[in-house]
């Protein structure tokens, strides 16, 4: 059987989640002490243990929303009186330490031209994982994107029969038109990503969500596009357009607000 070190070799290898559970103190009579470990997968399943019953359940349900919202905690239980609320009554009390393990987060570039090539080179370089997309099979391979980590030489629609998009992924649409991005986009939007974007000027855009609510894609849903991406640079060459939609995406990730740091003396 693995070892749970074993198993998070494997979770960073394969860009995988999962969170480790650690039993950091206890005090007096408690099912489990300092050290012991669980490993908590995003489906449920779980390997080792912190205790059983209900602090294990309690725990479990504390490491599926650090998986969700990728915030470490540190749970106090007392195991005294359940009347009270507490999960036990074994007389001690426990610490557990819940570390989210999450992949680095996923920059999937649709369109292959020469802003993607630019985004895919500027992502890469900035840490992020990178996968590259375009139904045109001679843009999108190891030739032309050398960067990538992934080529999916497939339609829009297609990709996410081809990648799982999840709340670590965003979807990069360097496109060469409103009518890929009208078709492809549905599919997209199924999917909870991270960020969306489409590049383009705002008349490319409103003839986008005219085409978009034919097909029954929601106001709601719309909302949650950025388009035309990026921040706004007066950028002109692809290099200088990569930088502005690269400055959304970090400033999305880590909720930036995107204002000038000295913005406040301008005030």
């Amino acid at each position: 059987m693995h070892t749970i070190y074993q198993l998070l070799s494997e979770i960073e290898k394969n860009n995988e989640s999962a969170a480790l559970c650690t039993v950091t103190n206890s005090q007096g009579s408690t099912p489990r002490h300092g050290g012991s470990k669980m490993l908590v997968y995003p489906d449920g399943r779980f390997i080792g243990t912190v205790g059983g019953g209900e602090v294990e359940q309690r725990v479990i349900h504390e490491a599926l929303m650090a998986l969700d919202d990728g915030v470490s905690r540190l749970l106090h239980y007392d195991m005294i009186d359940p009347a009270r609320g507490d999960p036990g009554s074994c007389g001690g009390q426990v610490e557990i330490f819940v570390e989210p393990i999450l992949p680095d987060p996923l920059i999937i570039v649709i369109g292959a031209g020469h802003v993607g090539k630019a985004v895919v080179h500027l992502a890469k370089w900035l840490g992020f994982r990178v996968a590259a997309c375009d139904d045109r099979a001679e843009f999108c391979n190891a030739q032309s994107l050398p960067e990538a980590d992934a080529y999916y030489p497939v339609t829009m629609s297609e990709l996410p029969q081809q990648i799982n998009i999840n709340k670590r992924t965003f979807l990069i649409l360097t496109t060469r038109g409103s009518e890929v991005d009208a078709a492809g986009l549905p599919a997209l939007l199924a999917h909870p990503a991270a960020y969306v974007g489409v590049i383009g000027s705002k008349r490319r855009w409103a003839t986008t969500v005219k085409e978009l609510k034919e097909k029954g894609i929601t106001d709601a849903q719309i909302a949650k596009i950025h388009s035309p991406m990026g921040l706004e640079l007066q950028a002109e060459t692809p290099e200088e357009i990569a930088v502005s939609i690269m400055a959304e995406v970090i400033m999305v990730k880590e909720k930036g607000t995107g204002k000038a740091m000295n913005s406040e003396k301008q005030n």
